[in-house]
């Protein structure tokens, strides 16, 4: 009430016409303007994605079936039998050992990776800012070059290290007599030290923007907190 006595001229009792209706998202609709670019964006690059990709499922789209030389067709829920319930004799008959081996990996790998970088980065958090630890700021810069540093070039130098002939290669087979084979050893022991390689490059890359987080929460806690409570 107080925006239409203030601008009378906006509303007048009447529907504002399209012109009207345009400038005020310049205006007083500012706010719809400035929020629709991220919901563009969302719907654009995450939720059309999504659901191409769930109706894909039901479609027979193969390397077979391409657009626009050969059109894939609406299959049904025939995908989901080739899966769950294939013939024994067909090429389909791995299909469900091979979706249980992925699906309890990124299980695990999305509790490892994400309680490891939370839990890891709080508690090297505190071991930085605790009384008594000097040189604070070199040790969140070491932290911090995993983010000041692109991913692509630092990852890039992780593989090159983790190869048979790499630094971290080499002294892994001079340790333990046999080559780490990392992404090219494809026995089960291989793909156990590739795994836990992941974890451990995800958990170093990670754990920075934690720290980050933590420490500037850590610096907001008055002292007389930590006063009070060894008084206590």
């Amino acid at each position: 009430d107080e925006y239409i006595l203030r601008y009378p001229d906006k509303y007048a009792g009447r529907a504002k016409t399209f012109k009207e209706t345009v400038g005020g998202l310049l205006d007083e609709n500012f706010h719809i303007t400035i929020l629709s670019l991220p919901v563009i964006g969302i719907v654009l690059f995450s939720i059309v994605p999504l659901v191409f990709s769930i109706l894909v499922a039901f479609t027979n789209y193969s390397n077979g079936h391409i657009p626009p030389t050969q059109l894939f067709t609406w299959t049904g829920l025939e995908n989901f039998k080739n899966i769950f319930s294939p013939d024994p004799n067909s090429t389909f008959a791995v299909l469900p050992q091979a979706l249980a081996k992925t699906v309890s990996w990124t299980l695990i790998w999305a509790l490892v990776a994400t309680f490891s970088n939370y839990i890891l980065g709080i508690i090297v958090a505190l071991m930085i800012n605790k009384d008594g630890i000097k040189l604070k700021g070199l040790w969140r810069t070491v932290f911090m070059m995993t983010i000041a540093v692109p991913q692509f070039i630092s990852l890039l130098s992780i593989g090159t290290l983790l190869k048979d002939n790499g630094a971290i290669g080499v002294w892994f087979t001079e340790t333990f007599g046999q080559r780490m084979g990392f992404g090219t050893d494809g026995s089960p022991q291989g793909v156990l030290i590739a795994k836990i390689v992941i974890i451990v490059v995800n958990i170093w890359v990670g754990i920075p923007y934690t720290i980050l987080s933590t420490t500037g929460i850590l610096l907001n806690i008055p002292k007389d907190l930590y006063e009070s409570s060894r008084v206590d």
